[in-house]
């Protein structure tokens, strides 16, 4: 089977089992994209070190919760 008969095939879907076929495709890219995330964040993965930093500067009380820093940033911009 082609692409081009797939899409053919797709054009003749009913609007409900075509849009149910979107997101089941779109379901695939984010489970493609989860796993990705998932191994790049992971220990020897090319976004560990980003992760050690980030639980560094935790620890060594540079960051603040996310709240905190919206409201900060609300009074700054008002």
């Amino acid at each position: 089977m082609t692409v081009e008969t797939l899409k053919e095939a797709i054009i003749e879907l009913p609007e409900e089992e075509r849009h149910s076929l979107v997101a089941w495709l779109n379901g695939l890219d984010y489970d493609d994209w989860d796993r990705e995330m998932a191994r790049d964040f992971s220990p020897g993965g090319r976004g560990a070190h980003l992760v050690e930093k980030v639980k560094r500067e935790i620890a060594e009380g540079k960051a603040r919760p996310m709240q905190e820093g919206f409201a900060q940033h609300r009074k700054r911009s008002q």
